[in-house]
């Protein structure tokens, strides 16, 4: 997985983990992790348009640890994992439908005005966040499904996780040049000429 994603959904895994041994402490690390990262990125100057993960994840940490400790004995706090990335998909699903793909934001943290306004740029994008929110709505479903079925089957859901993330980071990973390669065979022009439009990697420094 691209160290951008790993690293910004580092809060998730930390509600995943701790959650194991206690709801409340699961949720206020998740929170603490979420709050962190996005300070540290406004520090940075990172724009809005570019940290829609981190604010919605800071968002849905605030409220679960305000469940959390208000009715710690809540049967959502069960469905933890299913909602967290519920979440994300809903996340996902509403910057397509603004017209506003939540990865474009990332990608143009690392590529030239000239480069983002471009329609492959934006038609890449939009392929990315479809990729993306589909695969959250399909992981959330199927966690639901373990954790109301099997809540104890700790291996079925690490692998349900794994398989559910590995998926849109691979297209992730080669998507764009693939789409880069088809555009320009499509004007004519050389595979090592004309500026690449895929998306690089955001720094995570």
């Amino acid at each position: 997985m691209p160290k951008y994603y790993a690293r910004t959904f580092l809060p998730w895994i930390l509600l995943a983990v701790v959650s194991g041994v206690d709801d409340r402490a699961g949720a206020a690390a998740g929170l603490a992790a979420a709050l962190v990262l996005l300070g540290h990125d406004l520090r940075r100057g990172h724009r809005a348009d570019s940290l829609i993960l981190e604010i919605s994840t800071s968002v849905f940490m605030a409220a679960l640890t305000a469940l959390a400790f208000a009715a710690p004995g809540s049967p959502v706090l069960d469905y933890g994992a299913s909602l967290a990335i519920g979440w994300l998909a809903l996340t996902a699903w509403a910057t397509l439908l603004l017209g506003r793909p939540f990865t474009a934001g990332i990608a143009r943290r690392q590529v030239t005005a000239e480069i983002a306004a471009t329609d492959v740029f934006r038609s890449i994008n939009r392929v990315l966040t479809t990729v993306w929110a589909a695969s959250f709505t399909v992981l959330a479903s199927a966690l639901g499904c373990v954790q109301h079925w099997s809540p104890d089957a700790t291996a079925l859901l690490v692998a349900v996780k794994v398989a559910g993330f590995m998926v849109p980071a691979v297209v992730t990973a080669r998507y764009p040049e693939a789409a880069r390669r088809r555009h320009l065979t499509r004007l004519g022009l050389p595979l090592t000429e004309a500026p690449a439009t895929s998306q690089p990697e955001p720094s995570s420094r």
